[in-house]
């Protein structure tokens, strides 16, 4: 495994657990969520590059508008939780009183 291999490896991975195991506020997660995005967007564009090939060209700009759209929603989703419930945590939020 290449260092580059390994630093975006490592970079999903360090998103992934902080997403596991720090889950007290919702932008805490989001930013977790945004970080493993970005760090499979890097990879997949260094992949296109490596293999030189236009038929996977588009798929990192793709990759690209997911994760927008995904920050979008989800920043809409912590703005409606913080007007309704007046915090983020995720402690407090309950689904069984919508």
């Amino acid at each position: 495994m290449t260092p580059v291999h390994f630093a975006f490896s490592s970079a999903f991975m360090l998103g992934l657990t902080g997403l596991a195991f720090h889950r007290t506020h919702l932008l805490s997660a989001l930013l977790c969520l945004e970080g493993m995005m970005l760090s499979l967007f890097i990879a997949l564009s260094l992949w296109t590059l490596q293999l030189d090939s236009t038929n996977f060209s588009a798929s990192p700009m793709l990759l690209l508008a997911f994760s927008a759209c995904e920050a979008s929603a989800g920043l809409a989703l912590l703005v409606a939780t913080a007007r309704t419930h007046g915090t983020d945590r995720l402690q407090n939020l309950n689904l069984l009183q919508c």
